[in-house]
């Protein structure tokens, strides 16, 4: 990977959009440390313990939320609905008409999705202010407090949506998925800071130095095998035959049909975490004292740990019926005169194309689920120590599969860029 960014540095159009790309995400960071001037959200984190949902969007934002900046709430409300807009395009046949329509059905599908993740940010943001008033500081400027907290509750959203803008820029005039890239910055910076701690740590206590050691090696490890299963697929071989059109002879070549072990990404992981964290959100918030479902079904119970690989399970199989349609897949291969050997075309080759797509998909709904409970049975194992806890937080699963799935992707997408760059007019 760093040959193809040193490679892509030689090019002057993408090295512009490189730098671009830098720029913008310094600007993000920059917000990320741009105080929000009369609210304190450190309240947030104090006395917890686990990896819950404000846990999960401090990681991805950076820091944000806990330093309580302008970008405090990051792209978490544009997260939430991207994949809410997913699920009702599956669900309403209006929707996914709309998708499959190009470019200006595309357009509207991002517009809407930008109109919920106004609306969540707008609660979420009120539900944050509100459950956490006594973070107000009422001496800001002589103002009450109701208009102060107005204030915070405005600016968050400002900020919110700012971010969503930033990324779509990103997108746009730099390299890779403005969206992606936002959190995988927020990531490693929440990691850096975390390391950096422990760090300082071990010049008091030498004991921390083995936990620093242990979990770079964990890192590593866990490193190695998300990108070993990333990359890895089951190639369907397809025949073509031969025809002849006009004076012309077309066809008699093979291909395959690659059906990837980690299709569905670590979206299972993020809806299974969102969807039991979120009712601990909203419990906090309007029911402070209410500590029954932290107990049951907080990061360290057995309860969770069950339901989030159940979760991940149906998701992941729920995604990949969403990206992987063995029955269009079959349609196409008839269509273009192609047969799977040993395989009659038709409902026969779509049955086969839904065996194999059941079995990698559950591999690999294993895998995540293995991956997504390491941050939980480290916390069983290693009980309250304050260090380890931080680099578990630091690096969750999530984290580490959201890291690596950009950081493969932005590689493709530079290698892609270049290829094309360096052959233009081949074919001309």
């Amino acid at each position: 990977m760093f040959r193809t960014i040193i490679d892509a540095f030689k090019i002057k159009e993408i090295r512009n959009k490189i730098l671009i790309t830098l720029l913008l995400l310094f600007v993000y960071r920059l917000g990320c440390w741009l105080p929000c001037i009369g609210f304190n959200t450190s309240a947030i984190f104090e006395g917890s313990s686990g990896f819950g949902f404000f846990d999960l969007m401090n990681m991805v934002s950076g820091d944000a939320l806990y330093n309580c900046s302008v970008l405090a709430l990051g792209v978490s409300p544009y997260i939430t609905a991207s994949i809410v807009i997913q699920l009702l395009t599956v669900a309403i046949p209006a929707l996914e008409k709309l998708s499959k329509s190009g470019e200006d059905g595309r357009r509207k599908i991002s517009f809407y999705t930008r109109i919920a993740a106004l609306v969540l940010a707008i609660a979420q943001a009120i539900g944050i202010v509100v459950a956490y008033s006594d973070s107000i500081d009422p001496n800001l400027l002589g103002m009450p407090r109701w208009l102060v907290g107005a204030g915070v509750v405005l600016i968050m959203v400002a900020g919110a949506m700012f971010t969503v803008w930033l990324g779509e820029r990103i997108t746009d005039l730099g390299i890779g998925n403005g969206t992606s890239l936002l959190i995988f910055v927020g990531i490693l910076s929440t990691a850096g800071t975390s390391v950096a701690a422990i760090i300082e740590q071990c010049t008091v206590d030498i004991t921390y130095i083995w936990y620093l050691v242990l979990f770079i090696v964990a890192i590593i490890a866990i490193f190695a095998l998300i990108v070993f299963v990333d990359g890895g697929e089951r190639r369907v071989h397809v025949q073509y035959a031969k025809q002849i059109k006009g004076r012309r002879m077309y066809g008699g070549q093979s291909n395959y049909i690659p059906i990837r072990v980690n299709a569905t990404g670590v979206m299972p992981i993020i809806f299974a975490s969102a969807l039991l964290t979120f009712p601990q959100l909203i419990i906090s918030i309007f029911w402070p004292n209410v500590t029954w479902y932290s107990d049951w079904l907080g990061t360290n119970s057995w309860l969770y740990i069950v339901l989030t690989a159940v979760l991940i399970l149906v998701f992941s199989f729920f995604y990949s019926k969403i990206s992987f349609d063995p029955d269009d897949i079959a349609k196409r291969i008839q269509q273009q005169g192609g047969t799977i050997p040993g395989i009659r075309a038709g409902k026969l080759t779509s049955e086969y194309l839904g065996r194999i797509s059941t079995r990698i998909t559950f591999f690999g709904a294993i895998f995540l689920a293995i991956i997504a409970l390491i941050p939980s049975l480290a916390f069983k194992a290693i009980g309250d120590y304050a260090g380890a806890s931080v680099l578990i937080n630091a690096f969750s699963a999530t984290g580490l599969m959201i890291v690596v799935s950009v950081a493969l992707e932005l590689e493709k997408q530079l290698s892609a860029q270049m290829f094309v760059r360096n052959h233009k007019g081949f074919l001309s």
